[in-house]
C-alpha cells in the first residue's frame, strides 16, 4: 500500500479523539424547515464522530487534492455547494466563487473565523486572526496602510536585496541548493525586520528557534499537559512574548518615533485602549504565522513551474536581463517600483498563485442562519470557502492544470474567481509586499544563474510545501 494509506491510518486514532472532544463541546444543530425557494443542500455527513475527515485528509495528501471535492460535485452530483462533516464539525463546502465572495465579504454578524482548537489555544482569543468587530478592523486598517507605504516598500527592497545577495553568494555548483529552505530563511529575516526592526543576529536566531517550536503545535492534539506538543508550543510562545515585551519597553523608554519604521511602531503609536502591550506582543507573533510560509512557497513554486515551462522561463529571463542592463548603463539601482512594473514577472507570480494555492481556502462559522443564492447555512455550521477548486475549475480557466502566465494578459485580477489572498475585511494586507519580495528574488535568480531542478512533488496537507524542499543545481552566468 502507498504511504498515504499509512499516514491516514496512523492519524485516525488522534482524529477520532479530537472529533469526540470537539463534538462534546458543540451545540446540537437543529434541523430547519426548508422554504419553497430554498435549494436543498446535498451531501453526506459520513461516519459518526469522524464524518468524512479521513477521506478529506487522504485526498489532500494525494497527488490530486481535488479528488474529495470533484467526486462529490460531479460523480455524486451534489453540485458546487454541498454539506459534509470534517474536522469535528458539520461543514458546508463551497466551490462556488459567488458564494465564497459573499462569505469573505460578510462581517462578524454573519460569519466568524473558525480554526481547530489547537490553533485557537496557541493564538488566544485576542489574536488578530480570531478577533472580530472594531478592534479587528482597526488593526487591519493600520497594517494595511503601513504595508502600502513607500517607506516600507523601499526598506523591504533594500533588505531583500541584501539578504538575497548574501544567500546566493554562498551557493556552489557542486552541491544542491534547497530553494524552499533558502527562501524560508530570507523571508523570516525580512518578516522579523518588518515587524520589530530586528536585524539578523543571535537574538533573531533565538526567535526563529522559538517560532519553529511554536508553530509545531498548530495541528497538534488540543491537550495542554506537560510533555504534549501543544504545551511545548505554548511555552515557546511565552518566551517569544517575553522577548517582544522587552523590546516594547525599550521603545517606550527611548520614546516612540512618530514615523513608524516597523509594525511595532505602528501599533504603539495608536491610542486605542484595547491595544495593551501584552496584546501587541501576542499579535506580533501571530502575524508571523501567515507570513512565514506564504512568500517562500510562492517563490519556490514559481521556480518549480518555470523549470517545467521553458518558454515562460525564457521570457521572464529576457525581461529581467533587459531591466538589469538598462539600470546598469544608467548607473542606477533598482527600486521597488521597477520590480513591480515588470509585466511578465507579475503574470508569472499571478499564475503561480492560481496554480499553487498556498492557501486552500478560508474557514468560517455561521453566527446565525444564513441564506446565500438560496442555500441555507445553519447557525453553528462551519463553511469552507474553497479557493483551490475555483482556481482549478475548467469553467473558470482554460486547461487549468497547465502553467500559462499569458492567460492573465489584459485580464482583471479583481474578480471572485481569483482569491489567493482571501478577501473582504480579512484580505491579506501584505499581498503587494509578497509580490515585491517574489519579484526581487526571481530577478536576482534568473539574472545570475542557470539551473537544473531535480524531480520533486508538491505536498498539500497540512500546509503546501515541496516534499524534497525543491533541490536544484546552479551554474553562475557571467555578468
Amino acid at each position: 500500500m502507498d504511504n498515504n494509506f499509512w499516514i491516514v491510518f496512523a492519524i485516525t486514532p488522534f482524529l477520532i479523539f479530537f472529533f469526540y472532544k470537539r463534538r462534546s463541546n458543540n451545540k446540537k444543530v437543529k434541523s430547519k424547515e426548508r422554504d419553497d425557494d430554498e435549494v436543498p443542500l446535498l451531501g453526506s455527513l459520513g461516519w459518526p464522530l469522524i464524518g468524512e475527515t479521513i477521506q478529506f485528509v487522504s485526498s489532500a495528501y494525494s497527488h490530486h487534492p481535488e479528488t474529495f471535492v470533484d467526486k462529490r460535485r460531479h460523480l455524486c452530483r451534489y453540485g458546487k455547494v454541498f454539506k459534509s462533516h470534517i474536522f469535528g464539525s458539520p461543514t458546508i463546502i463551497s466551490t462556488d466563487a459567488d458564494v465564497n465572495k459573499f462569505i469573505l465579504q460578510s462581517d462578524a454578524k454573519l460569519f466568524v473565523p473558525s480554526y481547530p482548537k489547537s490553533v485557537t489555544e496557541l493564538m488566544g482569543k485576542s489574536s488578530i486572526l480570531l478577533v472580530n468587530g472594531s478592534l479587528q478592523r482597526r488593526i487591519h486598517g493600520l497594517l494595511g496602510s503601513f504595508f502600502k507605504s513607500h517607506i516600507l516598500k523601499a526598506q523591504i527592497t533594500t533588505d531583500m536585496h541584501n539578504y538575497v545577495q548574501e544567500s546566493m553568494a554562498n551557493w556552489t555548483e557542486e552541491s544542491p541548493i534547497y530553494i524552499q529552505d533558502e527562501t524560508k530563511k530570507i523571508a523570516f529575516q525580512l518578516l522579523v525586520k518588518a515587524l520589530i526592526n530586528l536585524d539578523p543576529s543571535e537574538e533573531m536566531e533565538l526567535i526563529r528557534k522559538y517560532f519553529q517550536e511554536f508553530i509545531s503545535g498548530i495541528m497538534s492534539l488540543p491537550i495542554n499537559l506537560p510533555g504534549t506538543q501543544l504545551h511545548q508550543s505554548l511555552q515557546a510562545k511565552k518566551k517569544m512574548v517575553k522577548l517582544v515585551l522587552r523590546i516594547i519597553q525599550e521603545r517606550r523608554n527611548g520614546g516612540i518615533t512618530k514615523v513608524p519604521k516597523d509594525v511595532l511602531d505602528v501599533l504603539l503609536n495608536d491610542s486605542i485602549e484595547e491595544l495593551t502591550d501584552d496584546l501587541i506582543a501576542h499579535n506580533i507573533i501571530d502575524m508571523m504565522i501567515p507570513g512565514e510560509d506564504s512568500v517562500p512557497l510562492l517563490i519556490t513554486l514559481a521556480i518549480k513551474y518555470l523549470s517545467e515551462y521553458p518558454a515562460a522561463l525564457q521570457q521572464l529571463t529576457e525581461e529581467n536581463m533587459k531591466l538589469k542592463k538598462q539600470k546598469y548603463h544608467l548607473g542606477e539601482t533598482l527600486c521597488w517600483s521597477d520590480y513591480l512594473s515588470l509585466p511578465f514577472t507579475q503574470l508569472v507570480i499571478t499564475e503561480t498563485l492560481r496554480m499553487g494555492n498556498i492557501i486552500i481556502g478560508a474557514m468560517r462559522k455561521a453566527t446565525k442562519d444564513v441564506k446565500i443564492k438560496g442555500y441555507l447555512i445553519p447557525k453553528g455550521w462551519c463553511v469552507l470557502a474553497n479557493f483551490r477548486s475555483v482556481h482549478l475549475d475548467e469553467k473558470n480557466y482554460d486547461i487549468p492544470y497547465q502553467f500559462n502566465p499569458w492567460r492573465w494578459q489584459d485580464k482583471e485580477l479583481n474578480n471572485c474567481n481569483f482569491t489567493p489572498f482571501g478577501g473582504g475585511q480579512r484580505l491579506c494586507p501584505g499581498l503587494e509586499l509578497a509580490r515585491l519580495e517574489a519579484s526581487i528574488f526571481l530577478h536576482h535568480f534568473v539574472t545570475q544563474f542557470r539551473w537544473y531542478a531535480e524531480e520533486d512533488t508538491i505536498v498539500n496537507f497540512p500546509t503546501v510545501r515541496m516534499k524534497r524542499k525543491m533541490p536544484i543545481f546552479v551554474k553562475r552566468v557571467e555578468s
